[in-house]
This record gives structure tokens, sequence and C-alpha cells, in this order.
């Protein structure tokens, strides 16, 4: 009787050790920026992947570099990202590590921008504008990758400007209340913002293709995440969110004064259909 206790004993603890063991696999550790185009994606393959079965714990990060080292080390097991432009240089040091699990989205966009009835519609037409504004082209902050583009159109074109630095928060009021007083204005926008979708703004032309093409998101991940678990690949690479649906996210965080997280709610709750099919795809 006593050996048949002890079997039943161990047995437990195996099974136990085997159900810990297959939660802990079920566990993501996702990594983010808290940006207007990266946390809405981010938010709607966690929920999927929580749909699936996954549990899925989030962190935030405020630069890439903290980013990628996380990522490399395993502190996060996946994380979204632009790597084709946006993060090029993270990525290239660390490509060796990391692999391309699936693409999340496309049509990132970044670029100069003017009132839309501004009589010009090229970056090389900018210094014909130049006394309008005092030639300055109104910064976000200093060392984003937006800045750094448009410091080297400024030498690719030759433009007679100087770039303000600021914050996205202060561009974003001057560019309000410039287009309220109708009057003239250069800054840096980026698709998807809801920014794009409100103001009355057009993006210049870039004959000499200073600024990026529409751009890719990526999830990454350490190198063999998508060799340990097949389904949970499957499951990450049937998301795919349309660039307009993120601005359309981001509008209605802005307009309703609702959080991310609820804005993500009601885009879920909207596209039932798509998440049924992207639950097909993923089995």
């Amino acid at each position: 009787m006593r050996n048949i206790l002890k079997f039943v004993a161990a047995a437990a603890l195996t099974l136990m050790s085997v159900v810990s063991v297959q939660a802990q696999e079920k566990v993501i550790k996702m990594g983010t920026m808290p940006w207007e185009d990266l946390y809405p994606i981010s938010l709607v393959t966690k929920k999927f992947l929580e749909k699936e079965g996954y549990k899925v714990e989030v962190t935030k990060f405020q630069e890439w570099g903290i980013a990628f080292a996380a990522l490399s080390k395993g502190d996060v097991d996946i994380l979204a990202s632009q790597i084709n432009y946006i993060s090029q240089d993270y990525w290239a040091k660390s490509k060796n590590r990391l692999e391309k699990v699936s693409t999340l989205s496309h049509g990132l966009y970044q670029g100069i921008v003017v009132p839309a009835d501004a009589p010009i519609d090229s970056v090389d037409q900018l210094n014909l504008y130049a006394d309008k504004v005092g030639g300055k082209i109104v910064g976000i902050e200093p060392g984003t990758g937006l800045m750094r583009q448009v410091s080297d159109a400024i030498k690719a074109y030759d433009l007679k400007y100087t770039v303000v630095d600021g914050s996205t928060a202060a561009m974003t009021a001057q560019l309000q209340a410039s287009l309220e007083r109708k009057e003239p204005i250069v800054t840096m926008l980026w698709e998807p913002s809801w920014m794009a979708l409100k103001f009355k703004v057009k993006f210049l032309k870039d004959p000499k293709g200073v600024f990026p093409p529409p751009q890719t998101y990526y999830w990454i991940a350490k190198k063999g995440f998508s060799a340990e678990d097949a389904h949970r690949r499957e499951v990450m690479a049937s998301v795919f969110v349309p660039i307009d649906d993120i601005t359309a996210m981001n509008a209605e965080m802005n307009d309703k004064g609702v959080t991310m997280e609820q804005a993500v709610d009601t885009w879920w709750s909207n596209h039932t259909d798509l998440i049924d099919k992207w639950s097909v795809m993923s089995k």
C-alpha cells in the first residue's frame, strides 16, 4: 500500500511538472514601443495569441538599442520593428542572432509636410517657400530617425532651412495652430498617424529619394523561435493589420479620449470575421 501511495505521489509530481513546463512554454514575452504605430499592432497580436491559448507579457521600451539588447539576451521573446530602415542599424548588428518571424503590417511613411493649399508640391521647391516660414522646419525630438532624414534632405536639396528641435507634442500644437490661423508652416509627419488623417496637410514629393519608401513591420525574435513552436509561429504569421486600420485606432483614441487598449478592443469587435479567418489560417 505504501509503495502504491509513493507511486501515485511521484506520478502526480511528474504530471504537475509537465503541466508547469507546458504552461511556461505557452508564455510569450512581447517587447513593444509605446508609439502610435507599434503599440496598437502589438496589442492586436497579443489579443490573438491569447485567443489561441497563449499568455502574453508585454514590456514597453523607449529606445531601439535597449529593445534589441533585451531581445538578443532573451529578456523578451518577440519585438515588432521596421528593420528595413527605421531600426536597420540595430538589426544589422544583431541579425545573426535573430530571425524574422512574420510580417505584421506595411505602409509606414515619413516625410516633410506643408498645408494642403501651399503653393509647392515637392521638397526641391521648398526654397521658394522659405521666406514665408522664416527658413524654419518645425521638428520633433532630436536624435530620431525622422529628424536625421530631414537633415539629410536639407543637405541633398541645398535647402535654406534650419530644423528646430522640439517634441512631437509641441510640433502637433504648432501645426494645429498654424492651420487654424491659415498660416504657412513646414514640419514633418508620418503615416500611420491620426494627424495625417485629421490635419489638411500634404507630404512633399521627394524626387531624390532621401526619405525611405513605405516600410514593412516585422515580428522579429531570437534565432530558433519559430522552430521551437511551429504553431506559435503560424498564429503570429496569421496576423496582418492594414496601415489604415492603425491610423483609425489612433484617431479614435485622439478624438474620443479612449485608451489605446479600448481602441483596439473596438477594432477587434468590428473585425470578428477577419479574426476568425486568422484562427483558421493558424491551424
